[in-house]
């Protein structure tokens, strides 16, 4: 356990995840969800940031550690506060990602099973309703992206 949280409980815990994504056959974004056997929940990949640890670096370190899988970062979603478990305040940063190779989930001490769906299948999973807005601000990033993508295109 980090110094700060054993000797100061109300000492803010720091977090990073990310909302890996794909597009799927049918042109709808798919997010991964993870279920977590030591919870018995589905959530989106995260963890806790090491002492000195860039959230952004965490975010990457904490995907593969869950997922095994290697993502590049996009842009910085919404900051998620809470209460954790154990009654401290936690922050938790995301980034939107995508896969940086293509390979199969292989279950772990973290994370038993890891599922592609889509934002509103997800929504319906989850087990916080944090998630579930999370989620719903990566799909309006990603439709804002889209139109600026779509008018930079018309400008040329």
């Amino acid at each position: 356990m980090p110094e700060a949280e054993a000797s100061d409980p109300s000492a803010v815990v720091r977090a990073a995840g990310g909302v890996v994504w794909r597009l799927a056959t049918s042109g709808q974004a798919e997010v991964v969800v993870v279920h977590r056997p030591k919870y018995d929940d589905w959530s989106l990949p995260k963890g806790k940031c090491e002492p000195g640890e860039d959230g952004g670096a965490c975010a990457l370190r904490e995907v593969e550690e869950e997922t095994g899988w290697r993502c590049i970062p996009g842009p910085e979603l919404p900051t998620v506060t809470y209460v954790d478990r154990k009654g401290r305040p936690k922050e938790v940063r995301y980034w939107v990602m995508t896969l940086a190779e293509d390979r199969d989930f292989v279950a772990n001490d973290e994370v038993d099973e890891a599922r592609w769906l889509t934002v509103g299948e997800a929504c319906a999973l989850l087990s916080y309703e944090r998630d579930c807005e999370l989620l719903e601000a990566f799909l309006a990033s990603e439709r804002a992206g889209e139109s600026s993508r779509d008018d930079s295109s018309r400008a040329r």
